[in-house]
């Protein structure tokens, strides 16, 4: 299915500006915004799914989309970011009773476990779970993404301080997770 075809195809009325509109978003910001999804999301259909609702919403209100370049990304991505941590806000239930569940069976596996790498990738993934959703929008836009404090603040709208205390709070947060967790810490 190319573009216009998926474009045309929205289940939102549209008229023809609008359909150019988000094309030419489309075109100009998918790349970026599917690497966030994959970076937030847990797999890549999951992270296809986030950019699709991503431009759904940007289909469905033409007009709350800022006008120029950077204030269109920003838009984008604090519309992604805002999509995703509802999904951790709906799954976060989920989430502890699984904690729960992995901990009372992680005293078990640890003695025999050959997977050790596969279990350790799973704690630090979950620890980045465990966080609240912006800070962890913000972990890993700087350490994953590898965006700067402040491209990280404009993109958000919210100080550079934030993020930088976001991101303290982040770590200091994934280091008590792992080493609760039973994982290794470098202090």
């Amino acid at each position: 299915m190319n573009k216009q075809c998926a474009i045309t195809a929205l289940p939102v009325i549209v008229n023809a500006d609008s359909v150019e509109r988000l094309a030419s978003l489309f075109d100009a910001y998918y790349d970026r915004l599917y690497r966030l999804a994959r970076r937030l999301a847990p797999n890549a259909d999951d992270a296809l799914d986030l950019v699709q609702e991503t431009f759904l919403k940007a289909a469905r209100h033409p007009k709350s989309i800022p006008v120029g370049a950077s204030n269109e990304e920003a838009w984008l991505v604090r519309v992604l970011i805002n999509i995703r941590r509802d999904q951790w806000r709906k799954a976060s239930v989920r989430v502890r009773h699984q904690k729960v569940a992995l901990q009372s069976g992680r005293s078990e596996k640890s003695s025999r476990n050959p997977e050790a790498p596969l279990i350790a990738r799973r704690d630090v993934w979950q620890a980045i779970d465990a966080l609240p959703p912006r800070r962890r929008a913000i972990v890993v836009m700087h350490e994953l993404e590898e965006l700067p404090v402040a491209k990280i603040a404009s993109l958000l709208g919210i100080s550079a301080i934030t993020v930088r205390w976001h991101l303290s709070m982040g770590r200091r947060d994934l280091a008590r997770a792992l080493k609760a967790s039973g994982g290794t810490t470098h202090e």
